[in-house]
This record gives structure tokens, sequence and C-alpha cells, in this order.
């Protein structure tokens, strides 16, 4: 049962309005959903995403979903044109909101900032998932001027999404969103961008390792460089770091023969260890270290949910699951983790079912 009670307006019909929209909607409660783009708008209602909006409206919650450098006006727009409403926002930089709003003379007792730490490659309401909340953190930054009443709406909002709530300040969010977030997004790009002068058969060598770090530089450029712009003074100084450790990197292999170079290369290695070890894990535990098992499969229709199946019925949890295509061959290579202590007894049951383990 959905913890948000009232009527919720949602401003942008892109992916996370759309996404709201359809998870709410499930769960009974009443969405009206507009948007500049009347496609959009249209697209989302015929998904579940909510219905139009209609002029008798009286909305108790409003999310503003729109892009970064639209939002502190279509915030204000909707602060003043719903003077009962409690407004949030999903942008991913918070502090210059909260000043543009302050420089409109918004009434921000009103409006209380948030950002889903979700997302997706593709954009618009077409990529919009009901289940795109489940388990991610929803930050939720008040203002000190932020009513007590208006914060606890936009946190039952974030667990009827079944979202992990954090509370925070602008600033501090803005400075933990550089490091986990938006310097990532760079590092990404970057590196993908070196792919534009390799050959062709040098990249078809590209195993999961080169997929898992550009996954994200398939994002919307246009979208990123919004957000760049907007927390340019906290992701320079995560840049800076990283700059400062490539070139140590830099030094160090260009002359491996020196102690000293070989022990600072494997310094950074360690700490790139040791840095992994503080992403949290499932549900925000402790990071785990999960045995990896590759299973060889049949490329073709039904047998990767043939193998689920057969886990299932093996009765052992995964963790985590990779799917990757052999470049040479017509066979798939699921990676799934589980639990040491499962490892042996998955990897056992598994051949005796005639599964082909890497």
């Amino acid at each position: 049962m959905t913890n948000f009670a009232g009527e919720l307006r949602i401003v942008g019909a892109g992916l996370l309005g759309t996404s709201i929209g359809l998870a709410l909607t499930k769960q009974g409660v009443d969405v009206g959903i507009s948007s500049r783009s009347a496609k959009s708008v249209e697209l989302a209602i015929s998904y579940g995403a909510g219905r139009a909006v209609k002029d008798s409206d009286s909305p108790d919650l409003i999310v503003v979903c729109v892009p970064p450098h639209l939002t502190a006006q279509v915030v204000a727009d909707e602060l003043s044109a719903f003077p009962k409403a409690i407004v949030t926002d999903v942008a991913s930089v918070k502090s210059g909101i909260l000043e543009e709003l302050t420089q409109l003379e918004a009434p921000i007792d009103r409006y209380v900032g948030s950002h889903p730490m979700a997302g997706r490659e593709r954009g618009g309401a077409i990529a919009g998932r009901a289940d795109l909340f489940v388990g991610r953190p929803w930050v939720i930054t008040p203002n000190a001027k932020s009513q007590p009443a208006g914060v606890k709406q936009v946190q039952n909002l974030a667990e009827s999404l079944e979202a992990s709530v954090v509370t925070t300040s602008a600033a501090d969010h803005d400075r933990a969103v550089a490091l986990v977030s938006h310097v990532p997004q760079l590092i990404s790009s970057l590196l993908a961008a070196q792919l534009l002068s390799a050959k062709n058969d040098d990249v078809a060598l590209a195993g999961q390792g080169l997929r898992d770090t550009t996954r994200i530089a398939a994002s919307d450029p246009e979208l990123w460089m919004q957000i760049l712009e907007a927390n340019s003074a906290e992701v320079l100084p995560v840049l800076k770091s990283f700059a400062g450790d490539l070139s140590s990197v830099i030094t160090a292999l260009s002359d491996l023969d020196s102690e000293q170079s070989a022990a600072n290369l494997r310094k950074v290695l360690a700490a790139g260890n040791a840095g992994v070890e503080k992403i949290p894990g499932k549900h925000g535990s402790k990071h785990s270290t999960y045995a990896q098992i590759i299973v060889m499969i049949d490329d073709q229709p039904g047998e990767l949910a043939r193998l689920l199946t057969e886990v299932g019925q093996i009765g052992v949890n995964l963790e985590e699951l990779k799917l990757e295509h052999s470049p040479s061959a017509q066979i798939g290579l699921v990676e799934l983790y589980v639990t040491p202590q499962a490892e042996s007894t998955l990897i056992s049951q598994l051949q005796d079912r005639g599964w082909r383990i890497a």
C-alpha cells in the first residue's frame, strides 16, 4: 500500500516523470501529468503513468521533472500557480536551484529539493519503468524554511516508490554527487572517446570490462552539459585529484625499472581495491565479495530463462548477474555472482543438469 496520500501533479513526461507516474498510478494514486511536449504526455498516459491535467486540479504535491536549466523557473511557476501545494524536483544539482528560487523570491517554505539517484542511458517517456527507483537512494534536501509537513510528504513519495531515503543539505548533496556520479560520467565519456581513433579489429576484442566502464558514456550529452555546468565548482576538485593520480601513473609507467615507480603504481592499484570496498552492497550493506560462476549457454531463445529457473530450483540466491555474448561463437556467457558458501553447490548441481561451466 502506498505511503503517499493525496493528488499528485507531475511536470515533465520524461524518464523520471513517467516512471514516478507509472509506479504511483499502479498504487491507485491520482496522478496528473503535464509537459511542454504533448507527444510525451500522450505516450506517458498511454503507458499508464497518469491522466491529463485539468483546470480543476488541486494537487497536494507537485514533482518537477524538467531539464536542470529550467527547473528553478518551473518550480517557481508551480509554487505560484498552486499556493497550497508542496513542490519538489528531481534535478541532479540542488544548490543552484535553491539560490535561483531565493532570487526569484519564491515561497521556498513550500519547496523541498530532492534527487532520486536512478536513471537509464535512454531518456524520454518510452524508457519509463515503474520499478526504476526500487532500492535506489532518493536524496531529500530541505532548505531552512521547508515546512516539516512538506518534507514528510516528499519522504512518503520516495518510500511509496520503494526508494531508500537520504536527507542532507543541498551543498553536501552537490559535493557527494560530484564524486559518485558526475566525475564517473566524464571519465566514462573520456574513455569511450578513445575508441573513435581505434581500429575496428582492436575494438572487436572488447570484453565486459570495457562495456562496464563505458556504459554511461551513452547518456544524453546535452543533459550532462547542464549538470556539469551547474555543479562545476564541486566537480573540479575531484577532477584535479583524479588528474594528479593519473599523472602519477603516467610517470610510473614511464620508468618501471625504478623501484619507486613500481611502488607508486602498486599503491594506486591497491587504493582502487580499497575504494571499491567502500561502495555499499545490496540494501546499503557493507560491500561483499561474491563468487563468480561463468555458465556458457546457447545463443537461442529460452536458454537464459531456463538457466535462471534452474538456479531458483536449486535454491541459491543470485546476488548479481551479467550477460556477455561471445564475438566469435553462437554462445552467451552468463556471469552468476553468489555468496562463497553457495559456490560449490551451485556449480555441482548445474553441471549435473548439463550446464557447461567456463
